[in-house]
């Protein structure tokens, strides 16, 4: 089990049982940041909801910005977990590396798409260096797997045109998630998962108009 690597001052739990009572506290926190978002997100609300005092958060976390911290460190470290995987699992194939990338995206953001941009939009300049090395690490991670197949990239630069893809393929995921209950597009993430795919691939294998 991955444990939180937080700001200063929070210790991980070395004991079964410590984990346990953290992963309890960090699905706590989570529901409570989806429900009220981070400007209503409490260390009381958290307690309640995980069926503790308000003195156990405080045992283990220095307040709401260490925990809300240690919430997005656990859920970003699953994104980047779920995209590694994924892109490591494609085969060497530009449709392949395209679709597992734009998958693993909406997978992760399907049960999450209130809270992650409420934890990459909140918080102090840490915790959005956090979320800024995260999107940097899966963009890194789709360029890498898509070097093997970069040969069926058809822009003038097959180098930038994968950086642009994972980019622009972030951005929209984020986008959505922060929008949808505004702007709702109809799709579900796997629908969107597939028609992005299918954006990207055109950008890649077109041809460039004449400069």
């Amino acid at each position: 089990m991955r444990q939180p690597s937080a700001e200063p001052g929070f210790r991980p739990p070395q004991q079964a049982r410590s984990r346990e009572s953290l992963q309890k506290v960090l699905a706590a926190a989570e529901h409570v940041l989806a429900e009220r978002g981070v400007d209503e997100f409490t260390v009381g609300a958290v307690a309640e909801r995980a069926g503790l005092s308000v003195g156990a958060i405080y045992r283990r976390f220095s307040g709401k910005d260490q925990l809300l911290y240690a919430v997005k460190d656990e859920l970003l470290g699953q994104l980047e977990a779920g995209v590694g995987e994924a892109l490591r699992s494609a085969a060497p194939e530009l449709r392949e590396v395209v679709e597992a990338f734009t998958t693993a995206l909406a997978r992760t953001f399907a049960t999450r798409d209130r809270i992650f941009p409420e934890l990459l939009d909140g918080q102090r300049a840490d915790g959005r260096d956090r979320g800024l090395r995260a999107l940097a690490g899966i963009q890194q991670a789709f360029v890498e797997a898509a070097q093997s197949c970069a040969g069926e990239v058809r822009r003038p630069d097959p180098a930038l045109a994968l950086r642009m893809t994972a980019r622009t393929v972030i951005g929209s995921c984020v986008h959505r998630a922060a929008s949808s209950r505004f702007w709702p597009d109809e799709l579900s993430w796997s629908a969107w998962a597939a028609e992005t795919t299918e954006l990207a691939l055109a950008y890649l294998t077109g041809h460039a108009a004449p400069g």
